[in-house]
Order: structure tokens, then C-alpha cells, then sequence
């Protein structure tokens, strides 16, 4: 049966006019697409028997859809999984300079590649490079868009066709289901695999060289695991000798990049980038957004003449970055140069952080919330209380190595629900599951997010939110 007037989604017409003086200055089509859309959602709600909004409602709905659809979309949340580097959260925060200057290079025109003193076209904004220079030792740097990018690209000097030799050990996954052989397979070159999965010699890297089968040797380091008992691999130093006797270039992959010295911290040592150029490696490639602490890149440091083959690459303009990356790696190897790492850089400062102000952080914490929690917690939570943990680096960052902290547990209830009330809260929150109960780990959260964790984790565990 027809359905009566009243009970029918309004004209497109109708609707643009009831909206428009809430709309502003918009394209045309752009409303009018989104307007299609709301009545498109009507007709389905009179389809299933539900009524018809009001032209009101359905105008307020049209506004909020083009509200909407300018966000970004991109949830904000506190890290308090306590991984420090957590890649499904983004990596590394980056320092406040960083930000600044990213905001600047973002907002208007720069002089990227512009020589100011005769206002031709000068080398692209080389600052970030000068800086990684500076800092590693290096002859020259080139930045690439992440770090697959720097290995496939540094790779690429071996010549298509030609062999990469590398050790079993060292044929990594490196995140994603991205691996090294088929970095290597994709940049055109024959993986050559030598020794066994845990021990590889000199020797084994020697009979491949003699025999004029590589033209290359790429070493990886083990970043994101670690093998122990019945192992052996070259020395870095003698395995660069080595290929240099044969004239070939090293290219050594380390990953993370630190270029602080982590056993300063408690941690396990992780190389760094000046230690490899030092030890005779040609080229070093890391990552920009592990402990290096700033934004994603890809980096390359090493002997400024196959640097400089490099930047010719075709490749090396399709995996370049944009200006908002270089200027904030800029701002964040800066940090370095100025001696404010581990004070402005939240990676080492979350690393370097005390863990008597983390304990105090927790208790302060704990009875906030033990506080506000009023007569009783949602879904059968018994209590809040502040607890030792162990945070770890993530990231692709020191595997197996954990730094003391100090968080909050929430225990008693069903610990999958109150971690998903958290996640789907605001701000989210992201924490952990250890023996049923709920930890929200401090080294992670930055000491000026703790009013806001203690509002988003009071709003779950309020007896008001068991209700839902």
C-alpha cells in the first residue's frame, strides 16, 4: 500500500533548504551528495517499518554527516599497554619541536628547494641529512620514506640481475608480512643464502665472494627477535674486510637506529648507526620512528659516493618523503645535536623515566579512582590498585629486553569487556590482560595524560557503565 505523504523522506530540495542556513560556504556537490545520502538511510528506515525523521532531524543529520566527513577519522588514544614503541598505535610520538615544525612546513610555502641567496632552484631541504651526518660519522645521508624503502633502494647497488649474499639467520621478517628475501627479489637481484639458520661463518660469506657470485653483501640485524644457545655470526668489523677484499660494498640493515647508547638505560646494547660505519660498513640503513624517536623514514648513512648513486636512482624519487616528514626529523635529530634527547624525546624519556616518580604516578592514580569510584565498579570489578610491571621497547626494538614500571590493575571483572570499554571510550584508552585483570602501564602514558586516563578509566569502571 502507497505510503501517505507525511510518512515519505522529503525532496532533496526540501531538505537543502532546511539545512541551508547551518551549512556555510560549501561546494554544491559535495551537499548535495551528502543530502542523497541521508534520504538514501530514510527510505531504508520506512523500508524496515521504522518512521520517518522529522525534516528537522533529517536536516540536523545531513549537517553532522559533512561535519563528519571532514574529520580525519583518526581516533586519538593513550598508550598504557606499556610498549613503548607500539606499531599498531602509531610508533613513536613525536617530540613537541617536531610538531611545531611540521605544523610551520605544513601551513604555507617553505624554501624546500630554494637557494635564498640567488633564488634558483637549490638541493632538496638537506637539514635532517646535515644533522644524521653529523651524528653517525657518515660521508653522506639519504632519507627514503621508511625503512623497506632504505634496505630495497640500498640494495639496488648491487645491480639488477646481480646477487645479494646474506646469512640464513639474518632472512628476517620485518613487519606486515613484509620479508628481506622479497625486498631483495623485488629490486631485481638473486638472493644468495649462506650457512645455517644459526650459524653462519666468515668462511660461508668467502666461497660466495671468490666465486664472483655476489655483488653485494647485506647484513640485518635480528631487531625484532632473538636467538641464543648454539649460535655464531661474522664480526661485523671482519665481515666488512671481507667484502671490501673483494670489492663489494657492505650494506648493514640495523633496524632501530638508536643513536643513544640503550645500555645506558639498563637495556641491552642495540647498534648504532656510527658503531657499523665505524666497524666498515659502506652503507647503514635504520628507521626514523623507532628509537630514533621521530616520524616514519627510512635512513641511510654511509660512503658519500654510492650515496650520491643512490640519490640518481629513479627509485629514490618515488620513495622519497615530503616536506612535513623532513621537517620533523629535522626537529627531532636537532634534539639530538642539542643534548635534549632524553629530555624532549618521549621515546627515551618513557625509556629513561624514574621508577620512584612512576610509582608515585600509580599510587596517585589508584586513589583517584579508588575514590571516585563512589558505592561500587561496573561489571564486578573488585578494585583498583597500583602494582610493579615490566614495560617492554616493541617496535621491532630489543627483543626479550624489559625496563621496571609501575601501573594501575583493575581486577574482578570480565577483563575483555573493561579493555574494550576502555579502547571504545574518550579519550581511548589502551591497556593490557595479565591473570584476569585489567593493567594500564605508567612509562607508557605521558605524565600530562594522567587527569585524562583517570576521567576515561573512572567513565569505564563507574557503576554507571555497567548499565550499557
Amino acid at each position: 500500500m502507497t505510503q501517505p505523504a507525511r510518512d515519505r523522506p522529503p525532496s532533496v530540495e526540501r531538505l537543502l533548504a532546511a539545512a541551508r542556513p547551518r551549512l556555510g560556504p560549501r561546494e554544491h556537490g559535495a551537499v548535495l551528495l551528502a543530502a542523497r545520502e541521508v534520504l538514501d538511510e530514510a527510505r531504508r528506515r520506512l523500508h524496515d517499518g521504522e518512521p520517518v525523521p522529522a525534516l528537522e532531524d533529517l536536516a540536523d543529520a545531513l549537517v553532522e554527516r559533512l561535519e563528519e566527513v571532514a574529520a580525519s577519522g583518526l581516533v586519538p588514544a593513550i598508550n598504557a599497554s606499556g610498549v613503548i614503541l607500539h606499531t599498531n598505535l602509531g610508533r613513536a610520538p613525536w617530540p613537541e619541536a617536531a610538531i611545531r615544525t611540521a605544523i610551520e612546513a605544513a601551513a604555507g610555502a617553505s624554501l624546500l628547494e630554494i637557494d635564498a641567496a640567488t633564488g634558483r632552484r637549490g638541493p632538496r631541504f638537506r637539514s635532517a641529512e646535515e644533522h644524521l651526518v653529523a651524528l653517525t660519522g657518515a660521508g653522506d645521508v639519504l632519507i627514503t620514506n621508511n625503512g623497506a624503502a632504505a634496505v630495497a633502494l640500498a640494495v639496488g647497488l648491487a645491480g639488477r640481475g646481480k646477487g645479494v649474499v646474506i646469512g640464513r639467520g639474518e632472512l628476517v621478517e620485518i613487519g606486515g608480512g613484509v620479508r628481506i628475501p622479497e625486498i631483495v627479489r623485488r629490486a631485481g637481484l638473486r638472493l644468495v643464502e649462506v650457512g645455517t639458520t644459526n650459524r653462519t661463518r666468515l668462511a660461508d660469506y668467502a666461497e660466495v665472494l671468490a666465486a664472483g657470485r655476489a655483488a653485494l653483501v647485506l647484513r640485518v640485524h635480528a631487531s625484532n627477535f632473538r636467538m641464543e644457545g648454539f649460535v655464531e655470526s661474522p664480526d661485523p668489523a671482519e665481515l666488512a674486510a671481507l667484502a671490501h677484499e673483494h670489492g663489494v660494498p657492505l650494506v648493514d640493515d640495523i633496524g632501530s637506529g638508536a643513536l643513544l647508547d640503550t645500555a645506558a638505560f639498563g637495556l641491552a646494547h642495540e647498534p648504532m648507526p656510527a658503531e657499523r660505519l665505524a666497524a666498515g660498513a659502506d652503507l647503514v640503513t635504520f628507521s626514523g620512528d623507532k628509537l630514533v624517536g621521530g616520524p616514519q623514514a627510512g635512513l641511510i648513512a654511509g660512503r658519500a659516493d654510492l650515496v650520491a648513486r643512490l640519490r640518481r636512482d629513479p627509485l629514490a624519487r618515488a620513495m622519497r618523503p615530503d616536506k612535513v616528514t623532513l621537517a620533523a626529523l629535522a626537529a627531532t635529530l636537532g634534539l639530538y645535536r642539542a643534548g635534549r634527547a632524553v629530555a624532549e624525546i618521549p621515546v627515551w624519556r618513557m625509556i629513561a623515566a624514574p621508577i620512584s616518580s612512576l610509582e608515585t604516578r600509580a599510587r596517585a592514580l589508584a586513589g583517584v579512582l579508588a575514590g571516585t569510584a563512589g558505592d561500587g565498579l561496573a561489571d564486578g570489578v573488585a578494585g583498583v590498585r597500583a602494582v610493579p610491571l615490566e614495560a617492554t621497547i616493541g617496535g621491532g626494538s630489543l627483543p626479550g629486553q624489559t625496563l621496571p614500571s609501575w601501573g594501575v590493575s583493575l581486577a574482578g571483572g570480565p577483563a575483555e569487556r573493561l579493555l574494550a570499554r576502555l579502547r571504545t571510550g574518550e579519550p581511548a584508552v589502551v591497556g593490557r590482560v595479565a591473570d584476569g585483570a585489567v593493567l594500564l602501564d605508567l612509562r607508557t602514558v605521558d605524565p600530562s595524560d594522567d587527569a585524562r586516563l583517570a576521567a576515561a578509566v573512572h567513565a569505564a569502571i563507574a557503576p554507571s557503565a555497567g548499565a550499557s
